[in-house]
């Protein structure tokens, strides 16, 4: 039998809205069982990679377990774990675990899974709304917005009305800046005292309440999120030719590259990147997402993405993530830790793939 990305024939998209709900929409199916749901769309596979985006099948597992709680239970934290590459031509199934159901809290496992093989596996706990309790009962404090070097001010989010993005890099349901890599003083090359930034938004206005803003923050929580730890130790990221050939290239794939790697924060000319070491390998291992403000999220708004990494080692790297809304709140904070490989120095130094 032919394969097929999704169990059922997907669904025109709903012109009501924004691209990311219909990109995230999941369909019960009580037939198999209580609690099971599926992909009604085809998901995303990233150019080169792996498997199938990894921030569709997270935004996809929530949505399947908010399907599951109360409307006054909010997500307060998701624990994850990518386990198989997903293929984007076989349709995923949704398993929900109703693990506890308490006066203040409820626990759900997911698992996604794809010709019976669990692909993906999360663990998400919910909070009931206004459970914890007056005001004076408890403790706060948050991290504040990021500083713009420049200004000395808090950084500003983009007009309302901003489309800076080369046709390349405009695709997908959200749209973000070019990413900047802050460093002290504008000069450090020690990985450990960089961080990037980058304003986020998904495209379109998101009509689906706060379950829908959620499930777009999951998924974009996990755009550009390992590779962090490539921007900060300055890898190159093309595997299949040095930047010291980049010249023979062919000059529409070098226009490709040059804007990649100036959207990346990478600098002006890839071939400055002459010498430097080159990434191998780079896979996402696990992710989590601690939901600070749930109710305040609007993730058709901007939203600034701020990330650094605490330690790489091992073969792996650690990358933490703090998402603001554009007032300044504090919205999530995510970790990821991913599988990040040098190619071996002998690899480097034989002719490019040209």
């Amino acid at each position: 039998m032919e394969n097929r990305a999704t169990l059922l024939r997907p669904p025109p998209p709903d012109p009501n809205k924004a691209p990311i709900e219909n990109v995230l929409e999941v369909t019960e199916l009580a037939v198999l069982g209580p609690n099971i749901f599926t992909n009604a769309r085809k998901p995303w596979h990233p150019p080169g990679a792996r498997g199938i985006y990894g921030g569709a099948v997270i935004a996809m597992c929530l949505a399947a377990a908010q399907r599951t709680v109360a409307d006054d239970f909010l997500p307060h934290s998701c624990h994850c774990y990518f386990l198989l590459a997903g293929a984007s031509n076989l349709p995923i199934l949704f398993h929900v675990e109703q693990v506890r159901d308490g006066r203040s809290f409820a626990t759900r496992t997911v698992q996604a899974r794809q010709r019976g093989r669990c692909i993906f596996t999360t663990t998400i706990s919910f909070v009931k709304d206004g459970s914890s309790g007056p005001s004076g009962t408890q403790v706060s404090h948050s991290s504040a917005m990021p500083i713009d070097p420049a200004t000395k001010l808090p950084v500003q989010p983009p007009p309302d009305d901003w489309d800076g993005e080369p046709p390349s890099m405009a695709q997908g349901p959200f749209q973000g800046t070019q990413i900047q890599i802050i460093s002290p003083n504008g000069t450090s090359t020690d990985p450990r005292d960089k961080k990037t930034r980058q304003w986020l938004r998904s495209r379109g206005k998101i009509t689906g309440g706060t379950a829908a803003q959620l499930e777009a923050l999951a998924y974009i929580s996990d755009s550009y999120f390992i590779g962090t730890v490539t921007r900060l130790h300055n890898l190159w990221r093309f595997p299949n030719f040095r930047p010291e050939d980049f010249e023979k290239l062919k000059p529409e794939m070098q226009d490709r590259v040059r804007t990649l790697h100036q959207w990346e924060g990478m600098g002006d000319d890839p071939r400055d990147m002459a010498g430097r070491p080159t990434l191998g390998m780079m896979v996402s291992l696990d992710h989590t997402i601690y939901f600070h403000e749930p109710k305040r999220v609007k993730a058709d708004e901007w939203m600034m993405n701020e990330m650094d990494s605490p330690w790489a080692g091992d073969g792996r790297g650690v990358v933490m993530q703090k998402i603001f809304a554009k007032d300044g709140t504090l919205l999530a904070t995510c970790v990821q830790e991913g599988l990040v490989r040098l190619q071996p120095p002998e690899t480097e130094s034989k002719e490019s793939k040209l």
